[in-house]
């Protein structure tokens, strides 16, 4: 009777567990009757009513959705889903990045020339102090 019992538990333990990845994991348009946190509320509370309840009345039925390869949408709404990813993927980080890389390159060249500058400065005094007659 014992073992009847556990096996039974262990059953009720699998439905449920089964139950929470189908709710989390549905499209919010496949989920009817009560909220996405609603459902899983009354799964982990009520795991065996919960979980057949979410079966029978949450869930949109497999017939009535068209079924796709991939599953649309990825848990985020419309608007996040439109936004880049990563910021290289950002046309304006990528623009603020190649001013900003120009604006570099400006500087290091002005650095650049005003050392060239003071070094041929420096080597023309030297050959100057080189050429003038000593008295």
């Amino acid at each position: 009777m014992v073992r009847l019992y556990g096996l039974l538990f262990l059953a009720e333990v699998v439905l449920a567990i089964c139950a929470l990845i189908s709710c989390l994991s549905a499209e919010e348009g496949e989920i009817r009757a009560l909220p996405r946190v609603a459902w899983v509320l009354i799964i982990l509370f009520f795991p065996l009513v919960g979980s057949i309840a979410w079966f029978v009345a949450g869930r949109e039925p497999a017939g009535r959705r068209p079924r796709t390869a991939w599953p649309v949408g990825n848990g985020f709404a419309e608007t996040e889903r439109r936004r880049p990813v990563a910021p290289d993927d950002d046309p304006e980080f990528l623009a603020a990045l190649k001013e900003q890389a120009r604006r570099d390159d400006q500087d290091l060249l002005r650095q650049w020339e005003a050392d060239l500058r003071r070094r041929e400065e420096e080597l023309r005094r030297r050959t100057d102090d080189r050429d003038r007659p000593e008295v």
